[in-house]
């Protein structure tokens, strides 16, 4: 199995900035893309961003120049920067990787526990 902790949520107020990290553990041949999603009361889990193993990235438009992605690879974590953050980047941030356990496959994805982000003032 995988599993992922995240880390770094927590309450802020407009304009200020969080990091969030996810640290990839357990038995792992091969991560491949990673990512960060976000679901708010009410509303579906939309991407916020991918990562692939190369480093490139795909952000969604309400966070372009925002937001930072980046990945340990050495270490299997990935982090997201978040600055200028605004009242409606509120919700629960969850990190996703697609990994191989073995050599052979297959590719599975897995998902952490979720972390709350609040921008309130």
């Amino acid at each position: 199995q995988v599993q992922l902790v995240e880390s770094g949520g927590g309450l802020v107020q407009p304009g200020g900035s969080l990091r969030l990290s996810c640290a990839a553990s357990g038995s792992i041949f091969r991560i491949n893309t990673m990512g960060w999603y976000r679901q708010a009361p009410g509303n579906e889990r939309e991407l916020v961003v991918t990562i692939a193993n190369g480093g490139s990235t795909n952000y969604a438009d309400s966070v372009k120049g925002r937001f930072t992605i980046s990945r340990d690879n050495a270490k299997n974590t990935m982090y997201l920067q978040m600055n200028s953050l605004r009242p409606e980047d509120t919700a629960v941030y969850y990190c996703d990787c697609n990994a191989r356990r073995r050599v052979t496959g297959p590719d599975d994805n897995y998902w952490g526990q979720g972390n709350q982000v609040t921008v309130s003032s």
